[in-house]
């Protein structure tokens, strides 16, 4: 028989009765609706900016000390607050304005990296819906800080808030999931009720595990990592940074390959680009190619000098050895490399 002479059943609302309200003084039941009846998925409000970052979504921008966290997470919050695209690529899906709390850096230096940015961008940084938090403190584990940052949420309607490093928020245990897990709780209260993004900056653990995923080497309990739904995570080789992203209900872009660069005409509109990964490796071979013949310029080495000196793994330092040794560039004599005479 066709599926069409079976119709589908309606679904009467479903409510507590008398009796049962009897039985639970002073409780009020949940909001309930039926399935059918919830907002229809719609894949034009899906990203805040696209392949980055999910419309409304919680989440981290995590990495080690020094690989530019705070550049990539300005990058984001000016493109919010222009609706220019994300590292001059990925288009801002859901502008507005943007509330920051940078709790490391001084107001003049953040000021002057985002005006290098504007400079960059040809943007006036006067005309941007682009809000700082000037407190000298945001304790997100005290109540009455959650309701500070609430009220200010509330005031600005801001379509991302970007609080910047995650462990100066708090004076919690970031190991203990029961702790953290509090704070993170109010983080998405704060989300859902603003109707809002929230971009937490975070550091990677020290001697994070090779071949994890990204997210599970963030400094501090898993329940971090289970919290976010964006999420970017950068690393660093050599002069280059890798950002991978991750998202919980989207596809990722492959890793992208990130420099951060100024023009000739204008040292000082310092900003993170994309640039292309066979380029920047052939750069980075090049680089390190020059580093070991200068090693070897200064006096003989051994193979075990010379990864110690250039910090590369043996195999690695096999096969350069062997190319440059092909090309004539260097030689093999007692025991150790040098440079040929000319």
């Amino acid at each position: 028989m066709s599926a069409a002479a079976h119709p589908a059943p309606v679904v009467p609302p479903i409510a507590l009765d008398a009796e049962q309200r009897r039985h639970q003084p002073g409780a009020e039941p949940l909001a309930v609706v039926q399935v059918a009846q919830l907002a229809e998925p719609n894949p034009l409000t899906l990203w805040m900016i696209e392949a980055l970052w999910l419309r409304q979504a919680v989440g981290v921008i995590g990495g080690a000390p020094k690989t530019n966290k705070t550049y990539l997470a300005l990058d984001l919050a000016l493109s919010v607050a222009s609706a220019t695209a994300c590292l001059s690529t990925f288009a801002v899906r859901d502008p507005g304005a943007v509330l920051i709390y940078m709790a490391e850096d001084a107001e003049a230096a953040i000021k002057e990296r985002l005006l290098a940015l504007c400079r960059h961008r040809q943007l006036d940084l006067h005309r941007l819906p682009l809000y700082a938090i000037t407190a000298r403190t945001l304790r997100l584990d005290l109540d009455t800080d959650q309701r500070r940052l609430a009220q200010t949420v509330d005031a600005f309607h801001p379509t991302l808030v970007v609080l910047d490093p995650l462990v100066r928020l708090h004076a919690l245990n970031e190991n203990d999931a029961g702790e953290i897990s509090r704070l993170l709780g109010y983080l998405r209260d704060l989300q859902r009720q603003h109707r809002c993004a929230v971009l937490l900056v975070h550091h990677t653990r020290k001697g994070a595990a090779a071949g994890a995923q990204a997210g599970q080497n963030l400094r501090g309990s898993g329940d971090i990592h289970a919290w976010v739904d964006s999420s970017l995570y950068l690393s660093r080789r050599q002069q280059h940074l890798t950002l991978s992203p991750e998202h919980r209900s989207a596809a990722a872009p492959e890793p992208i390959t990130l420099a951060l660069v100024s023009t000739a005409a204008d040292p000082g509109d310092a900003h993170l680009e994309i640039v292309d990964a066979a380029q920047s490796a052939a750069s980075e071979r090049e680089q390190i190619e020059a580093m070991l013949i200068a090693e070897l310029r200064a006096a003989p080495r051994s193979r075990a000098e010379l990864r110690q000196a250039l910090s590369l793994r043996n195999e690695r330092l096999g096969h350069l050895l062997e190319r440059l040794a092909a090309q004539g560039r260097i030689v093999h004599v007692d025991h150790c490399w040098r440079v040929p005479f000319p």
